[in-house]
């Protein structure tokens, strides 16, 4: 986009489904945590039990007889760690209160969140998938080398209509996009998707500037590793949805191992609280990096989406693997989305996976450089990023005809 224009994220007093009373903001802080005051607690506990007592063993059949018919959370004291711990059940609640979904099912990492739906469609038959690049490198290797016995056809937003088939399970898109930061029309895609899932990756949005299942998304994923979490210290992967298709995502997560841990959970949970003051913070720092950025003749182009965000995607002139070799404040290191900034070259790292040629039609071009803003000042992270791009070989441009050329 052009880096001129406004940003459309949400107001700060965006409400929730949920709670329409309620601001996103308050949300972050008590979803979750709606029973600890009626128990003598403040702070949420962590249950690290991997089984749990039962002296009906009776009962204990007809509750595991109802989660495999409906994959649904049993009823009454919890049963073993595969099924569902309540630390995790805690972060699923809430995520799901900020996504304005039914549920939401947790994974030990997002690309298990997304094998797992890819397993609940493969398994009726549904294995055809419709995606629309770029999206995150190790995302687009697992379609495109079946690992899990899936077709993928890659088209624009504008071909989805015409790629379904009538065993298309599901339709992926991630907006904005991993590393480019393009972005899709959610309402128009999904209208294109028809009665077909459509997938959502919301990483790099969060739901505090954009929530896709109002727009018609069935599904929403995070790596929440990146921004949930916030601190890069958590690994973990989430789905909100729609408690049928949770169900089934439990039974999933059950037969295949692929749980939370419980401390995880914990850590996600605190993380939810400061989320909007995490992702409003540094959205401006990124702001104020794209503007300089813009204006700096080192710089060939910059990427920063409508919908704002703490992402930024800019193309160098020179050697991107020299700025990344000179930074000092700045991390060079994958992920993104935590309390301090990152930078790497998606082309080396985090989309090396995928084929050169279909990364440089997708737009991941070899001089990109992805930056995950942070919270540091803004004029110590603009002095390493200078220093990093080298010396100046030419005056500035002026900041009219750089904004012209940011998109």
């Amino acid at each position: 986009m052009d880096s001129a224009r406004t940003h459309t994220s949400p107001p700060d007093d965006v409400r929730t489904t949920a709670h329409p009373g309620r601001a996103l903001a308050t949300e972050a802080v008590h979803a979750g945590r709606d029973d600890l005051a009626a128990q003598g607690l403040h702070a949420p506990p962590i249950d690290l039990s991997t089984t749990y007592p039962s002296y009906d063993s009776r009962g204990e059949a007809a509750r595991i007889d109802a989660f495999a018919t409906t994959g649904a959370d049993p009823e009454g004291p919890p049963v073993y760690g595969r099924l569902g711990n309540p630390t995790v059940a805690r972060f699923e609640t809430a995520l799901a209160r900020l996504e304005g979904t039914e549920a939401a099912v947790a994974f030990a990492s997002g690309m298990a969140a997304l094998s797992a739906v890819l397993l609940v469609r493969g398994s009726m038959g549904l294995r055809h998938v419709v995606a629309v690049r770029p999206l995150y490198g190790c995302s687009d290797h697992l379609l495109t080398a079946g690992l899990l016995g899936s077709e993928v056809t890659w088209t624009d937003p504008a071909g989805i209509a015409d790629a379904l088939r009538p065993d298309t399970g599901l339709v992926l898109v991630e907006s904005p996009a991993n590393p480019t930061l393009a972005e899709v029309d959610l309402r128009a895609v999904a209208h294109a998707c028809g009665s077909v899932p459509l997938l959502v990756d919301n990483t790099f949005a969060t739901p505090v500037l954009q929530r896709p299942a109002e727009q018609g998304a069935r599904l929403v994923l995070h790596s929440a590793t990146k921004y949930l979490g916030g601190h890069g210290d958590v690994l973990a992967g989430v789905v909100a949805c729609d408690e049928e298709f949770a169900g089934r995502l439990r039974q999933v997560r059950f037969a295949t191992g692929g749980v939370l841990h419980p401390l995880a959970g914990y850590l996600l949970l605190r993380g939810l609280s400061t989320l909007p003051v995490r992702v409003r913070a540094a959205s401006a720092n990124a702001a104020a990096l794209v503007r300089r950025l813009a204006a700096d003749p080192r710089v060939a182009r910059v990427h920063y989406p409508r919908i704002g965000g703490a992402m930024v995607s800019f193309e160098v002139h020179g050697d991107p693997h020299e700025v990344i070799g000179r930074v000092r404040l700045i991390t060079p290191a994958v992920s993104l989305g935590s309390v301090d900034t990152l930078i790497q070259h998606p082309a080396s790292i985090s989309h090396r996976i995928v084929d050169a040629d279909d990364r440089r039609e997708a737009g991941v071009s070899d001089r990109l450089l992805r930056l995950s803003v942070g919270l540091e000042d803004v004029d110590d992270l603009w002095a390493d990023l200078d220093q990093a791009l080298g010396e100046r070989a030419a005056e500035a441009i002026p900041l009219r005809e750089a904004l012209s050329r940011a998109e």
